[in-house]
């Protein structure tokens, strides 16, 4: 997939860029301004824009309850059969994972917001043991939600070939925001050998400055 092609030559590039002269350990992460995915080292351009959603508990989640927080976002669907499992499973280990590090959230989007009512994703988030405080499930205006895959999170590279804007191919792309709202990586929420290389550059961004 284009994604996992960009996403390995970026972190090639990373650990060859941006070193300590005599270390080896990566200080840095890359932005992720555009929709190709091309990493950039100087700053960022491009920043999740102003959202309102509601979450599971019918909060209203918008881009202040994220302020100054490290999140990964993701998209999926609570009827999804295929890969939304295996999402939500990791992302739920990413929630164990940072469960007492108040500065690391998660939030999934639903794709089918006329199906996964409040109700619906309240009983989806029991049965995965999801914690509001750590983890919000929101829904919304369809074209809203859509909007924001499309030109916030660059989250539907399969939608870009279609003729139709009113579907959405939703993605198994986990997105790494910083502090600041841009995009600092995408990583295959299904495997769990590219989660653990996003822990991995968690903490690479939990201690660098802006």
């Amino acid at each position: 997939m284009r994604y996992s092609i960009l996403v390995v030559l970026a972190f090639i590039m990373i650990s060859c860029k941006d070193k300590h002269a005599d270390s080896n350990e990566v200080v840095r992460l890359p932005y992720f301004n555009s929709a190709d995915f091309t990493p950039e080292w100087g700053k960022a351009t491009h920043k999740i824009p102003a959202f309102s959603f509601t979450n599971q508990n019918g909060e209203t989640v918008t881009n202040k309850t994220y302020r100054n927080k490290i999140y990964i976002a993701d998209f999926f669907f609570t009827s999804c059969p295929g890969i939304c499992p295996k999402l939500t499973k990791n992302m739920g280990n990413l929630q164990e994972a940072y469960k007492n590090d108040k500065d690391i959230m998660l939030l999934s989007h639903t794709v089918m917001p006329w199906k996964d009512s409040i109700p619906v994703l309240k009983d989806y988030a029991t049965k995965n043991h999801i914690n509001v405080v750590k983890w919000h499930l929101v829904t919304g205006d369809k074209d809203a939600l859509y909007n924001i895959a499309r030109t916030g999170y660059f989250a539907d590279e399969d939608f870009i070939k279609t003729q139709d804007e009113s579907d959405f191919i939703h993605t198994e792309n986990f997105i790494l925001i910083d502090k600041q709202g841009a995009i600092r990586g995408v990583y295959n929420g299904t495997l769990e050998i590219d989660v653990d290389r996003l822990k991995r550059h968690i903490e690479i961004l939990k201690k660098e400055t802006y």
